[in-house]
């Protein structure tokens, strides 16, 4: 399927591996050159080269930490007019509700509610004026189902959510939409993370904690990058100009509801 984007300008947030490169590499298959953002210069330039190389699309490589103001600032400048967003950051780490400070919720916040909110606010005018615009964030399945060790990041992603409820339909009418895939159990760091603190906590192998983990998804197995890239480059294509405010689960089914 032709998506309709091919010449678009693209921001990709923490696209350097896992999800984000997904997003990014299935972007680019469409014709989309990109500005590429992570933390580490080396693995994000690598990751970027490619694609320049797979895909002969135009890719900026912006190393910084999108979730600090500094770092927002050096890809808003790189960025200029852009058509596409795709916001996406590290969750923050699994533990108990009792060991939660206030600083813990203000960093999860920061990270994964007020940097999509900031970057929405500075990109979302300029795709308005032009009368086209997608933007895509990254959430969780958590929060359509918390997640007990998870409660930052439930926290933190259903705030976001709330703010895109409201916020993609007051901009829908300028052809600029709102949407957010919500993953589960990918084979990404992330996955790694969480099956590692249970293997320290049971004293299992990473193998049974995959499988076990596995086992609880429909599926019986966990997403791939490039399927979830898949799903956000149809959420940014011209087809998708009437799916608005929209929470898109990518679990395998783990998520057990009707609606």
């Amino acid at each position: 399927m032709d998506l309709g984007i091919k010449g678009k300008r693209a921001v990709v947030c923490a696209s350097s591996k896992g999800l984000g490169l997904g997003c990014a590499r299935a972007l680019a298959d469409a014709g989309v050159d990109l500005v590429m953002n992570a933390r580490t210069a080396e693995t994000l330039e690598k990751s970027a080269e490619k694609i320049r190389s797979d895909y002969n699309v135009s890719v900026t490589a912006i190393a910084a930490d999108i979730t600090s103001e500094q770092g927002r600032s050096a890809v808003l400048e790189a960025a200029g007019d852009v058509d596409i967003l795709v916001t996406n950051a590290g969750g923050p780490p699994p533990g108990l509700w009792q060991d939660w400070e206030r600083e813990d919720f203000i960093k999860a916040l920061d990270a994964n509610m007020l940097t999509p909110i900031a970057l929405m606010k500075a990109l979302l005018p300029g795709m308005m004026v032009r009368g086209w615009g997608r933007v895509v964030n990254i959430t969780s399945q958590s929060v359509k189902a918390p997640i007990p060790q998870l409660g930052l990041s439930n926290a933190a992603r259903t705030g976001l959510t709330g703010y895109v409820a409201g916020t993609s339909r007051q901009v829908a009418e300028k052809g600029v939409t709102i949407n957010n895939l919500l993953p589960g159990i990918h084979a990404t760091d992330r996955a790694m993370a969480l099956d590692g603190a249970i293997v320290k906590k049971e004293g299992i192998s990473v193998e049974e904690a995959r499988a076990r983990r596995a086992a609880t998804i429909p599926a019986r197995r966990y997403g791939t990058a490039d399927e979830f890239g898949a799903a956000c480059a149809f959420l940014c294509s011209q087809h998708a100009g009437f799916i608005v405010g929209q929470n898109l689960l990518l679990d395998g089914g783990g998520t057990n509801a009707t609606i």
